[in-house]
């Protein structure tokens, strides 16, 4: 199912230039506006790992160290997010982290980066970008479920635990999810990751592919494009930030069919890419 138009809408990426293509308003600013779209639905519920570890009694070190495998993904001028997924050196976001409205590449490997932040220290590594896997090098020209990407890393990152991947989500809606997110640029506490439970809502297209576009109802803002929808149970990736569709996405306005932000799942192809690169770390490791 097609979802339906409604006024702005954009790709979370934060870079340097402003451009539109597709009917999509990209998300890619010069400089953060005065009014940067934040879609949420009433209050913005976005946490620091401290204070969501707080309001739910559990131990912030633990969760800081179970959340540490999402990281920010600078490509090029552009930022997205990230995390490390199945294996130490394979890392998942959505394509047009890494691809511009024309197709290309953002930046080679010497200058597209995945970086986390564990005990206080960021750790950079460079990303293999010739071995990207995407659902679409064109993500601008293509339906939004097309837009998911699978990368290697140069060297494992062992100071953080991937992430395993979770059950597909149900075809239903109001799945629990927790959504761990980094890089969006009006964040209050800049590069730290924020947190938030909400749920997953309607499903709106399926891709050729296998993959499957879902609105939900955490907040989320420009330069977060990438970040990972978790299984608030069993804690497994579920599906990618990709964007939002809004007729005031600078305005909190409840969750509905013309204002909400939406995610692509990790099934299908995307998923079997996912399983492909971790085996062939397995593989180069009992070489």
């Amino acid at each position: 199912m097609k979802a339906a138009k409604v006024g702005a809408m954009g790709l979370c990426l934060f870079a340097a230039g402003l451009s539109k293509g597709n009917g999509f308003e990209a998300g890619r600013l010069l400089a953060p506006p005065i009014a940067t779209p934040v879609v949420v639905f009433g209050a913005d519920a976005r946490a620091t790992i401290e204070d969501f570890a707080v309001r739910r009694r559990l131990d912030p070190a633990t969760l800081r160290r179970r959340y540490a495998g999402t990281g920010v993904v600078h490509c090029g001028a552009a930022h997205g997010s990230g995390q490390l997924t199945v294996a130490d050196d394979v890392i998942t976001t959505a394509a047009h982290v890494f691809y511009d409205r024309n197709g290309a590449l953002r930046g080679d490997s010497a200058h597209c980066r995945f970086v986390i932040e564990t005990d206080g220290q960021e750790i950079s590594t460079a990303i293999e970008v010739k071995g990207i896997v995407a659902g679409s090098t064109n993500p601008y020209g293509e339906d939004a479920v097309h837009d998911w990407a699978v990368a290697k890393l140069a060297r494992p990152v062992h100071e953080a635990d991937p992430y395993p991947l979770a059950p597909p989500a149900r075809e239903s809606a109001r799945t629990p999810v927790l959504f761990v997110a980094r890089g969006a640029i009006d964040w209050r506490a800049g590069r730290k990751a924020s947190m938030q439970d909400c749920r997953l809502r309607d499903a709106l297209e399926s891709g050729a592919e296998g993959t499957r576009e879902f609105s939900f109802d955490c907040a989320a803002g420009i330069g977060a494009s990438g970040s990972g929808l978790f299984d608030r149970d069993r804690g497994g990736l579920m599906a990618v930030f990709v964007g939002y569709r809004s007729v005031a996405p600078d305005e909190p306005l409840p969750f509905s069919a013309k204002h909400y932000n939406f995610a692509v799942t990790v099934e299908g192809a995307f998923r079997r890419a996912v399983e492909a690169q971790a085996t062939l770390e397995a593989t180069a490791a009992m070489k």
